[in-house]
């Protein structure tokens, strides 16, 4: 619906939705709410919410994680986000867990925050050692362990049984690749750019051949940001790199299959050398799990172009909300910008013959 519409761009606009806790109220919370004397706390970078690494005199490393207030609106959701790690980590994934039985809520006093009160839900969880795929060489195998595991999450979440799993139905939610048209709303923050032609073209071809294949595509819930910044790695044996963290699940949402494997391609294409080099593994990771049917197939490009233009024009409207964390939102936008560009440049055909070529070399 319209009203919809503007509800989901309404909760994009909202400046102070970003928590604004210090570090000595963090100590307090993690003292008096999960009774922990902390030994070491510190700041970690987030997009719009807040989060800490804390250890424990009495042992343990957490991650303290403070909901924006938009998000904390809705407690079921977030029961239904911190259950289906939980259910990930139980199916073999390592997926982080919650320390705690239930939600924590908080009330914000108006002298720390400077907006009027707000509540936040918090969540302490446990800490997952590893370093952030971005850090470490994406070789062939890495990136084909990584569509391999985006595939094997999304098959077990289609499993997950909750009482509010229908929360996941975010018709609005702008980070679902079913709402790239909403992103229109927010061009005119490409005026005067080259990026702006490039991005209606990509809308102009969402609509006309994405929405008339979707009906093919298969529905799963989708982990909706399995990108360079949320997949953590440790060494392996073989002088490389194995997974051994999935990290943020705030934009999960009901979707399709092939939405996720456009959101890994993209978000791997970022750290990657030759970045149109880094969707065939991938993909080949992904069809060892899971085959894509022909209209997946066809749309896989356009989702992938979709998707950088989510990032691309959605960090813009965010810095422009806080230019006080522009280092860590511009962080996909400085390398994205130009991907994008070659990518729309090369065009479906050449870009599909890279990917599905080497996808079968992978295999064979």
């Amino acid at each position: 619906s319209s009203e919809g519409n503007k509800r989901s761009i309404a909760v994009m606009s909202m400046k102070h939705a970003k928590p604004n806790f210090g570090q000595s109220l963090v100590a307090e919370i993690v003292k008096r709410r999960f009774s922990l004397e902390p030994s070491e706390i510190r700041s970690l970078p987030s997009y719009n919410d807040q989060n800490f690494y804390v250890a424990a005199i009495e042992g343990g490393e957490y991650i303290l994680k403070i909901l924006n207030s938009e998000d904390s609106k809705n407690p079921a959701m977030i029961e239904v986000q911190t259950y289906a790690m939980s259910f990930l980590h139980q199916n073999g994934l390592p997926a982080q867990t919650k320390m705690i039985r239930s939600l924590v809520i908080l009330l914000l006093p108006l002298t720390d925050c400077g907006y009027g009160c707000q509540s936040y839900l918090v969540r302490l969880l446990t800490y997952m050692p590893g370093t952030m795929i971005s850090k470490v060489p994406l070789t062939p195998e890495l990136l084909y362990e990584t569509g391999k595991t985006a595939a094997k999450m999304d098959k077990i979440l289609q499993k997950l049984e909750h009482p509010h799993l229908s929360e996941l139905q975010r018709d609005n939610f702008i980070w679902n690749l079913s709402n790239i048209p909403l992103l229109e709303a927010f061009f005119s923050l490409l005026d005067g750019d080259s990026l702006k032609d490039v991005a209606e073209s990509v809308i102009h071809q969402y609509k006309t051949t994405v929405i008339p294949k979707r009906s093919r595509f298969r529905k799963c819930i989708n982990h909706g940001d399995f990108n360079d910044l949320n997949v953590l790695v440790q060494p392996n044996e073989n002088d490389g790199y194995k997974i051994s963290g999935i990290l943020d699940f705030g934009d999960m949402s009901s979707g399709y299959y092939v939405y996720e494997l456009a959101i890994t391609i993209m978000h791997m294409m970022l750290e990657h050398p030759n970045p149109i080099e880094a969707g065939g593994p991938v993909l080949a990771g992904w069809e060892s799990i899971l085959s894509l049917n022909q209209a997946e197939k066809d749309c896989l490009y356009v989702l992938v172009m979709s998707r950088f233009c989510q990032a691309l024009v959605l960090t813009r409207h965010s810095v422009t909300l806080h230019p006080e964390n522009a280092e860590y939102l511009l962080i996909t936008s400085r390398k994205g910008v130009h991907i994008f560009c070659q990518l729309w440049e090369l065009g479906k055909e050449e870009v599909e013959k890279v990917w599905f070529q080497m996808a079968t070399q992978f295999i064979e």
